[in-house]
């Protein structure tokens, strides 16, 4: 996956958070899903913005489209096998991967798919 593509991955996951406000440091665990880059990183969040997915303020992330959450019956898909989660490393049997337009975004466990998509 090239630069271009991470960006737009993590702009169409920034467009799914289901929270109205976040600090930073978790936009920014949820962006590390897609890359560790942190010049990509201020891209995604700069591409964001103009885009007008986000406003950012500080320390502050808001987000600026309600309503288009994920839907866990139709965009994540389990897949058994041997992985290891995107999110926090862990080796894991059951992987869940979100289907976005711009791509697929995984393999997570269930604990940190629900972390990454704002359901805890």
């Amino acid at each position: 996956m090239d630069a271009e593509e991470r960006v737009e991955l993590a702009v169409e996951l920034l467009a799914h958070v289901e929270a109205d406000e976040l600090p930073l440091s978790d936009v920014v665990d949820r962006i590390e899903t897609v890359t560790t880059n942190p010049t990509l990183t201020r891209d995604i969040l700069d591409a964001a913005e103009l885009r007008g997915v986000i406003d950012r303020e500080g320390g502050t992330i808001r987000t600026r489209r309600g309503g288009t959450y994920v839907r866990f019956e139709e965009q994540v898909v389990r897949r058994e096998g041997e992985f290891d989660c995107r999110r926090c490393g862990a080796s894991i049997s059951t992987g869940h991967f979100v289907r976005f337009e711009t791509g697929e975004l995984g393999p997570f466990g269930s604990s940190c798919i629900r972390k990454v998509l704002g359901r805890e």
